[in-house]
């Protein structure tokens, strides 16, 4: 089959996933689409794992994973992340008790791999699942394949609706207090016009930054560094990708999204999402069938250290628990889920435009950077490091 017909079929059922999702506001995340279809039209021959495997797509989408992960390192300005340094702390302390807690108790019960391979995926979001998928082929766990994809694909089922829960008990006490916390509302200002009310530049002049192609440049630039640094060093490439994203941001060498000022993130996450599709290439039902028990072990105890990790972050904090318990829930989904939800829940639990928008303003800060902190940092990190020990 020509390659752009296998395109044509991969776009289309990635298409298919966003039109569900969009249409139920992320309650079916289009990477749950996107696996199942792709799974059925493998196990039934309508769609040959060998067209996948041939797909120059793959290897491109392959090839852009430490180019994403700098970008992912430029998303949030530093200033931002210090301002919300609660929600931060409050993630990472969700993150670490969930990661101490699979690591202690699933390989009492299975075995240490089954910890790594679930562990992962289920602090993150689709960077932390290819690095494990990618781990646990190159090791030769091929047994364990099924579970990283699986724990990947129903982790969002029990962190949304659980978070958009919470928060709106949580919401209904901004409603009546407007003591009740502090936040930091978002001005619309862009990094730039920030860097500019600092007096600070660009390394490159300005007329340069606005090039898409010097922008991917730069991109491609760091995405190597990553790549010969991993070389040179031992640790992760995809380690060394995010420092130098946030690096760069902070010294002002990369723009803030710089992918997205580029114009490049859609075909970026389409190329991304096939390599996810990828990944499924070998997996069988009676795997998927096999791994459902460690899956559901990994996801209770998981969510149950995120869920206990949040509540002391918070008690520290003097945060309600309604409030740092989606905070660091976030690692289950990240973005746009965590966008959706605080939208969602602004919308039916003010009573009118003001009160909306005081839930819209408390919550969206604190929800975007623990996602952030959670499934663009610390699930980065954790895999990286976890894939390393098997």
């Amino acid at each position: 089959m020509e390659p752009i017909f296998i395109a044509l079929i991969l776009i289309a059922i990635i298409a298919l996933g966003e039109v569900l999702s969009i249409s139920t506001r992320a309650k079916i995340p289009t990477l749950l689409v996107v696996v199942m279809i792709a799974f059925v039209l493998f196990q039934t021959g309508l769609l040959p794992e060998s067209y996948i495997e041939e797909s120059p797509l793959v290897a491109f989408g392959g090839m852009l994973v430490p180019v994403l992960i700098v970008h992912l390192g430029t998303m949030i300005p530093l200033p931002v992340i210090m301002k919300q340094y609660k929600a931060v702390i409050i993630t990472l302390t969700g993150l670490v008790l969930s990661l101490g807690m699979m690591l202690t108790i699933i390989p009492l019960i299975f075995d240490y791999g089954t910890a790594v391979a679930g562990a992962g995926p289920l602090t993150g979001g689709i960077i932390s699942y290819i690095i494990t998928s990618e781990g646990l082929t190159e090791a030769g766990l091929t047994t364990l394949a099924a579970i990283p994809v699986v724990v990947f694909t129903l982790q969002n089922l029990v962190g949304m609706p659980l978070s958009s829960m919470l928060l709106s008990k949580y919401a209904l006490t901004i409603r009546e207090d407007v003591n009740n916390e502090e936040y930091v509302s978002n001005d619309g200002s862009t990094l730039e016009e920030n860097g500019k009310k600092r007096g600070k530049r660009y390394l490159l002049p300005a007329r340069f930054m606005e090039s898409n192609f010097v922008l991917l440049f730069l991109l491609f630039i760091g995405g190597a560094l990553a790549v010969w640094l991993d070389g040179l060093t031992g640790i992760n490439e995809s380690i060394w990708a995010l420092a130098i994203g946030i690096t760069g941001a902070v010294f002002r060498i990369y723009p803030e999204r710089t992918m997205e000022r580029a114009n490049s993130s859609g075909i970026t996450m389409v190329t991304l999402i096939i390599v996810v599709v990828h990944s499924l290439v070998g997996i069988t039902w009676d795997q998927v069938v096999a791994s459902l028990l460690p899956v559901f072990g990994i996801i209770i105890i998981g969510t149950a250290g995120i869920i206990i990790g949040a509540m002391v972050g918070g008690k520290i904090f003097k945060w309600k628990a309604t409030k740092a318990i989606p905070v660091a829930l976030t690692a289950l989904y990240g973005f746009p889920g965590d966008y959706l939800i605080v939208e969602e829940v602004s919308r039916s639990i003010g009573r009118n435009e003001a009160e909306q928008k005081r839930i819209m303003n408390e919550l969206v800060a604190p929800m975007l950077i623990g996602g952030f902190t959670s499934v663009t940092v610390g699930s980065v990190v954790i895999a990286s490091i976890l894939i390393g020990t098997i």
